[in-house]
């Protein structure tokens, strides 16, 4: 007896579990196209979306169950025809031989939207969490080092990644797809999957940026995707482009899986805005600039000292990174003038939002120190991407800043703003720390 069916007869199920079989029964779905898979630690068998147990706000699990049901109809067939955003998706799993393809979902229609980040700020969680369902991923095996043997398909895949908007895409897969409902509450939203056995792609428009960077085998990566960015590429196709392999010295080219190639793009333009913001002088007043999306609140500040950042991040009780905790816990990296070399603590969220901050005090022309203060709530149910910490610091950096004369009124105001007692974000930032305590030369001159 499967997982799935012991719920099924459990009193205490759902009504979305029986929904969910239902609706197998009723588009004729074979047993192996749908895998029920567990989480160590078995909250959501215990809860069934209605006691609220991981301490989120609204039920995660039933969400992506909702949209899931929705997919049902597309992985009845072993083919699949729509307009591709257009998308594409390098795995991890098994690196350095990795599963690579397009996204496509089965509508006939613009769908750029479906996977333009820069487009989703101010949407709900609901419409997100759709976009991502109804991408269903075609894939194959590709060794990351030899994509240039794996024929056609990775070749259209290739196409997609360059494509200037959407695209009439056909594909025809081994096996039916397969989806998956991940009995975890901190599980990322994705459609359902299968191997390519045929992939048509309909006439492409190349974005010539995108096109000239590839064409040119000797032009560095990263100088590629700062000839991009300068030129008004937006961040999430300069991505898509370095995760297929389509810059660099050609015999350096390979494929990067997606997630690495979201963080590598967001670190090589904000390590170069970085490099530019120092040239400038430095901000006269203290400044905070505001944010609030997806139970995301964020509180910058900018300081009139030389360059430095700090990110910290405060997680409450039930969010993703602190799921089975009793008390908020605050994650925190920065780096000192001269930058840093290993890989922040916190992750992506750390470059992508470096880069947002720095956008703003390139279109300034002027520097400061720059601390992002974020706290998490319960009502972030489910993780949805860096992107998303990079567009809120955007969206705070277009507001009007409050002006403070010291940073002490700074964080008079931070303190009504933000649930968490000021006292733990200082005692959690270096920077915040060095900013209130450490002396400068300066004041030992007057």
């Amino acid at each position: 007896m499967t997982l799935l069916s012991r719920t099924v007869k459990s009193k205490s199920s759902n009504n979305w579990v029986s929904e969910y079989v239902r609706s197998r029964k009723n588009f004729g779905l074979e047993e192996n196209q749908i895998k029920t898979k567990v989480s160590k630690n078995g909250l959501c068998i215990k809860c069934k979306g209605s006691r609220y147990l991981c301490g989120k706000t609204r039920c995660p699990l039933l969400l992506r169950v909702n949209y899931f049901l929705k997919t049902i109809p597309l992985i009845s067939s072993k083919e699949i025809s729509g307009v591709s955003p257009p998308s594409i998706f390098i795995g991890r799993i098994g690196y350095p031989n990795v599963y690579a393809g397009p996204l496509v979902p089965p509508i006939h229609e613009d769908t750029s939207i479906y996977d333009l980040p820069e487009k989703w700020f101010g949407r709900p969680i609901d419409q997100i969490v759709g976009f991502r369902s109804l991408l269903v991923r075609g894939k194959k095996r590709i060794h990351v080092n030899k994509f240039t043997e794996a024929g056609k398909i990775f070749e259209k895949t290739l196409e997609l990644a360059l494509a200037d908007k959407s695209v009439e895409t056909e594909l025809k897969f081994s096996k039916k797809p397969k989806g998956s409902i991940f009995l975890d509450s901190n599980v990322q939203p994705f459609g359902p999957s299968a191997v390519i056995k045929k992939f048509h792609v309909g006439n492409t428009r190349f974005d010539n940026r995108l096109e000239k960077a590839y064409y040119d085998t000797d032009l560095k990566s990263a100088q590629a995707v700062l000839d991009l960015y300068s030129n008004g590429v937006n961040v999430t196709k300069i991505q898509k482009a370095f995760s297929v392999g389509a810059f660099g010295i050609k015999k350096n080219r390979r494929l990067v899986p997606t997630r690495w190639s979201i963080t590598a793009v967001d670190d090589i333009i904000s390590k170069n805005l970085v490099d530019r913001v120092k040239r400038y002088p430095i901000i006269n007043e203290f400044r905070i600039y505001e944010s609030t999306y997806l139970d995301n609140i964020f509180q910058i500040l900018m300081l009139p000292s030389a360059w430095s950042y700090e990110s910290m991040e405060a997680w409450y009780p039930g969010t993703v990174w602190n799921q089975n905790g009793e008390k908020t816990v605050i994650f925190s990296d920065y780096e000192n003038y001269n930058g840093r070399s290993k890989y922040a603590k916190i992750g992506g969220c750390y470059y992508s939002a470096r880069l947002a901050v720095c956008e703003q005090l390139i279109k300034e022309k002027r520097q400061a120190t720059a601390i992002v203060l974020r706290e998490i709530h319960p009502g972030y149910i489910m993780p949805i991407g860096v992107w998303q910490v990079r567009e809120n610091v955007r969206n705070a950096m277009k507001q009007k800043p409050q002006l403070f004369k010291s940073l002490n009124d700074c964080l008079k105001f931070v303190r009504n703003k933000l649930e968490i007692p000021i006292t733990q974000w200082i005692i959690q930032g270096e920077l915040l720390k060095r900013s209130l305590y450490q002396k400068k030369i300066s004041e030992f001159l007057k």
